[in-house]
């Protein structure tokens, strides 16, 4: 990690932290002093990370969280901020696919990925929003410019800014995360919300490591204009820019991390 940022004090929501980038992205911040609330529908996974974010020094808590749910969004929000404190930052990170040809998708295949990937991102993302709108307007009328500052992180994917073979709705549920991204920073920002949005690439992660291995992980890392995956680590500096309070001036912004992959 070598960008440095000080998030002591800060609380931050990590919602699909049970593995992949997620469980990467709370261990980066834990480390850079925020207090970090576990978020998805493994808990005993979460439990495991939350003991490996406190044995590297750091301060976890977990809730459940199934993005799909509404209510489940509305009461792992209340309990992350009644275990840790009201959120400073919200990395909106669950997301799910599928591989298939357009002309084979099923109705229960579109509603899986949108139901994840979108619906459940913006309902995530309202309902952390209105708690920091709230305490905004209540800094507003206490003290005029006391707001602290906040911070949505959406993950998108480089899908949402290159059609890809075979994951053509994937690609649509996240092109639709940029736009609410954009729409969010709009209207939030006067709340000092910034809202922005992380594109990664290709990236290796436990889930996907075999693939690598195949002779169709080969032929696309050919394609790739490095002829190389991304390692989650790849995304630290980024993630932690957003999160930090410099960046107050990034607003609204969807940013390729994949390696010139879309170029």
């Amino acid at each position: 990690m070598a960008l440095q940022a000080d998030l002591g004090g800060k609380v931050a929501l990590v919602t699909g932290a049970s593995s992949g980038l997620g469980a990467r992205f709370a261990k980066v911040l834990a480390r850079s002093g925020a207090q970090v609330v576990l978020a998805s529908r493994r808990l005993d996974r979460l439990k495991e990370l939350r003991a490996e974010i406190e044995a590297d020094g750091g301060a976890a808590d977990v809730v459940a969280l199934d993005v799909t749910d509404h209510a489940s969004i509305a009461a792992a929000v209340a309990q992350a901020e009644k275990d840790a404190g009201p959120i400073d930052i919200l990395v909106n990170n669950s997301g799910v696919s599928t591989t298939q040809r357009l002309i084979d998708v099923k109705p229960a295949d579109y509603d899986f990925m949108f139901d994840t990937n979108t619906r459940g991102a913006f309902f995530v993302a309202q309902e952390v929003a209105r708690r920091m709108i709230e305490r905004a307007k209540e800094s507003e009328r206490q003290q005029p410019g006391s707001a602290r500052q906040a911070r949505i992180i959406n993950i998108a994917s480089m899908a949402a800014l290159k059609v890809l073979a075979q994951i053509g709705v994937y690609c649509m549920t996240k092109a639709a995360v940029a736009q609410m991204t954009r729409a969010m920073a709009l209207e939030w920002g006067r709340y000092n919300i910034n809202v922005n949005a992380i594109c990664p690439g290709y990236i290796a992660t436990e889930i996907n490591a075999h693939h690598w291995e195949t002779k169709a992980g080969q032929k696309l890392i050919d394609m790739m204009p490095r002829k190389r995956v991304g390692q989650p680590s790849d995304l630290d500096g980024l993630l932690l820019l957003l999160a930090d309070d410099d960046s107050h001036f990034v607003n609204g912004a969807v940013i390729a991390a994949d390696d010139g992959f879309g170029v």
